[in-house]
């Protein structure tokens, strides 16, 4: 494949990260996610968007003929490889807004799962539809849909291969918002450079506490957010917020 995969776009402290591949759907194979999982281990932005060229796909799927001849080890492989790109998106130490703009099935609905915040564009579809290539949801993708929309709704979409439209994305919790396709770019612009004025230290913090919602029992889940909660205090940001809140003026966070 010619060409950098993954195109890099910052303004100011955010970063945008574009699977450009609009020929093949934006589809992912293995150098696409190698690069993918590059391009977001090395940034240092406040905030992340993750999109796709053109406006046809976000990302139609992982890359069908690529896959179809994989033997087992190659395909666990292939898996943990999708597990890496998935959790660094999950993992990384601030926002990440998915900007749904067209298709998004199979490992492209799991790479906008694993985002803090999904946006889609009017004519957006997602679904879980590896049932119907005899195969499951190998990213994440069984696991954190379900957290999203509930058990009942994660099932039937995952036995069926359901593919649901923006509005009923929007309905079922899978999208926070729906906007005009010629709309997006710009919504979610303004949405991330507002996320990136927002203290980077208190919303790491808010980050790792709500990924922890699932991943321990509730009792150590409010000890772990009582700890973030009161290290927070003394930095220079929690000092400007409560004096400008105070002093009834915008803070200067750092």
């Amino acid at each position: 494949m010619s060409g950098d995969p993954i195109r890099r776009e910052r303004t100011g402290d955010v970063l945008t990260l574009t699977v450009d591949r609009p020929d093949a759907l934006n589809a992912l194979n293995t150098e696409v996610l190698e690069d993918l999982l590059d391009a977001i281990e090395s940034a240092d932005a406040r905030v992340l968007v993750l999109t796709g060229a053109g406006d046809d796909a976000f990302v139609a799927g992982a890359d069908i003929s690529y896959m179809q001849d994989l033997s087992t080890a190659e395909a666990q492989e292939y898996a943990e490889l999708g597990h890496a790109v998935t959790d660094a998106i999950e993992q990384y130490p601030g926002p990440v807004v998915a900007a749904v703009n067209g298709y998004a099935f199979g490992g492209g609905c799991e790479l906008a799962l694993a985002a803090d915040l999904r946006v889609a564009s009017n004519t957006a579809v997602l679904g879980q539809t590896e049932i119907d290539l005899g195969i499951v949801p190998g990213w994440g993708g069984t696991q954190r849909l379900t957290r999203i929309v509930g058990d009942a709704t994660a099932r039937r979409m995952v036995f069926f291969g359901e593919r649901v439209d923006a509005e009923d994305a929007q309905r079922l919790g899978l999208v926070g918002e729906v906007v005009a396709q010629d709309e997006l770019d710009d919504y979610v612009a303004e949405m991330a450079r507002e996320l990136a004025e927002k203290p980077a230290f208190a919303l790491q913090s808010a980050k790792e506490a709500l990924n922890q919602v699932h991943e321990m029992p509730q009792s150590a889940g409010l000890a772990f957010e009582r700890r973030l909660w009161s290290g927070l205090f003394g930095t220079h940001d929690q000092r400007e917020g409560m004096e400008a809140f105070v002093e009834k003026r915008d803070p200067d966070f750092e």
